[in-house]
């Protein structure tokens, strides 16, 4: 647009100069009130910010705040619970629990040791605790348990029997902490439970007998039991190892001797460790023969001093060491002298099908069931077994897997492919003392189970006579002779290994034959006859018995 003349350059000049804003026309608009407009704003903007922050703290995120504040003021603190006591037969603790601590960051809970006061008597039977692995914590069964890192379980033997009773419930306590974390006051407990006191079979003070009786550096094994329940009164393995080294500590050096030992202390040879029985055995062929009609009462075999077959010899021990025969023998005469002749012809006449039936009614064979782990079942060789275990061409060629009557000779008097635990020996002995039963072996302070094994009442009578006189004058059990307790017993002697070794040392025993309420089993490992190293530490541990 074009203005004509009548718009002079003033006009024009006020109007633009109307048009400018109020802070152009008063420059102190700023320092007044635009100021504080601005500050206004900024303050109305704060507030809201704030007021948002305080809701979001107090209502959206109050309760996990509150939380966090009261365990940032509070502790929970564990009461570990006691583990269960082990008492014997006759009440007296075998195990014992020393108050120690446990570190939990910057508190020291309360917590026990385990102590084993009868050390190396007991330790095979009683185990030994151990501290429970990751692992094993996420397994089902601990963690359902809630056991915690740093808790003790049983390792071994009645520790790990006896684990769901023996482990308690842990307690808790609740405490007010300040700011430097200290104790302010108790908000809350509750209590542990301790576990179970678990009363055994055993008896802690013919324990110490035992082991005190073994000789020194010897290996072998001791099974006592009472023969009319199975309950086992002590359970000895030499060498042995003191368990509280595992819970008290000992070093790596320690712990790895321990390990490699050649002689093996954690070997719990009465139930795992199978040898030949030797004559021993003898309690299990007579019992075949009798039940099986093979011999009599009135039968008598004559003692000839070896039987020859072939190229190869089969000699009566006394004829063997002092050149010497004993004339027609029957069968507690037998047992009375443990003549090898007399069952020979014996395990001849019942035949090895016959008398393996009757020595795994015995218990021979197969594990006899008792609580703790590592039982093994031995071998109750027989011609089947035979032919399945000699299948190498040199072994047909040599003919080794047929079954010859020398087979049978060896396994009636013990010896041969035939191997068994002390355990089954001692559990055998126990079927004649107790007039028939095979009664299952137990560390529970109660009756096992007991099952009838069949066999006659004049069995068990001549059977019982024959172990009498061998612990009479005339028997083999000399250091029996004249105790002040009847005793009824059987010796024997095993070789094994090498022909230039010593054999293993049996010897196992029950009284009074009338009415039997213990019985006794020793093995001595490549040491000697039966009679002269068994023997005197059986007789020791039935002296401890009979002075009460």
């Amino acid at each position: 647009m074009k203005f004509g003349k009548a718009f002079s350059d003033s006009v024009i000049i006020g109007q633009s100069q109307r048009s400018r804003s109020p802070r152009e026309r008063d420059p102190g608009w700023w320092l007044g009130k635009g100021r504080a407009l601005l500050f206004a704003s900024v303050l109305c903007l704060s507030s809201f910010i704030l007021l948002w922050r305080l809701f979001r703290l107090t209502i959206i995120d109050g309760f996990g705040y509150r939380t966090l504040a009261d365990s940032n003021r509070t502790r929970e603190i564990i009461a570990h619970a006691p583990r269960g006591i082990f008492v014997d037969r006759t009440g007296k603790p075998l195990v014992q629990n020393e108050v120690t601590t446990r570190q939990n960051g910057p508190y020291a809970e309360i917590d026990y040791n385990r102590e084993y006061p009868f050390g190396e008597a007991l330790a095979h039977v009683l185990g030994y605790t151990g501290e429970v692995t990751k692992e094993e914590l996420r397994d089902e069964y601990y963690s359902l348990r809630r056991y915690l890192p740093g808790d003790r379980i049983g390792r071994m033997g009645a520790e790990a029997v006896f684990e769901e009773k023996l482990h308690g419930r842990d307690g808790r306590e609740l405490v007010e902490v300040d700011a430097a974390g200290q104790k302010v006051r108790m908000l809350g407990t509750v209590e542990a439970i301790p576990g179970e006191t678990v009363m055994l079979s055993l008896d802690g003070t013919l324990s110490q007998v035992v082991a005190a009786s073994f000789p020194a550096g010897g290996k072998g094994a001791v099974v006592v039991s009472n023969p009319q329940t199975g309950e086992l009164l002590a359970l000895y393995s030499s060498p042995s190892f003191n368990p509280n080294g595992f819970t008290l500590g000992q070093t790596p050096d320690q712990y790895e001797t321990l390990l490699t030992n050649p002689d093996k202390p954690m070997f719990f040879r009465a139930i795992g460790g199978v040898y030949p029985p030797g004559s021993t055995f003898k309690l299990v062929t007579a019992v075949a023969a009798l039940e099986e009609e093979a011999v009599s009462a009135d039968t008598q075999i004559e003692d000839i001093g070896v039987i020859k077959i072939g190229v190869s010899s089969y000699p009566n021990w006394f004829f063997l060491q002092y050149g010497k025969t004993e004339g027609l023998v029957d069968i507690v005469h037998a047992l009375q002298r443990s003549n090898d002749i007399y069952f020979y012809k014996a395990g001849e006449a019942v035949g090895i099908q016959k008398l393996g039936v009757w020595a795994r009614k015995m218990g021979v064979g197969a594990p006899l069931g008792i609580e703790i782990a590592g039982e093994a079942g031995g071998l109750m060789p027989d011609a089947a077994w035979k032919k399945e275990r000699f299948t190498s061409p040199a072994d047909l060629e040599a003919r080794n897997q047929l079954w010859f009557l020398g087979d049978t000779y060896h396994v009636a008097i013990g010896q041969g492919y035939l191997l068994t635990t002390p355990l089954q020996v001692n559990t055998w002995t126990n079927v004649i003392a107790n007039g028939g039963n095979v009664c299952r072996p137990t560390i529970k302070k109660s009756p096992s189970d007991c099952r009838e094994v069949g066999i006659k009442k004049e069995t068990i009578q001549l059977i019982t006579e024959g172990m009498i006189k061998a612990c009479e004058l005339g028997g083999t059990g000399w250091p029996l002779f004249g105790f002040s307790v009847p005793i009824a017993c059987k010796t024997g002697t095993a070789e094994f290994g090498d022909p230039e070794s010593k054999p293993h040392a049996w010897f196992t025993a029950f009284g009074p034959p009338q009415s039997p309420e213990i019985s006794v089993t020793v093995l001595v490992e490549g040491t000697g006859e039966g009679s002269d190293v068994a023997a005197p530490i059986a007789k020791k541990i039935l002296e401890e018995w009979f002075r009460r």
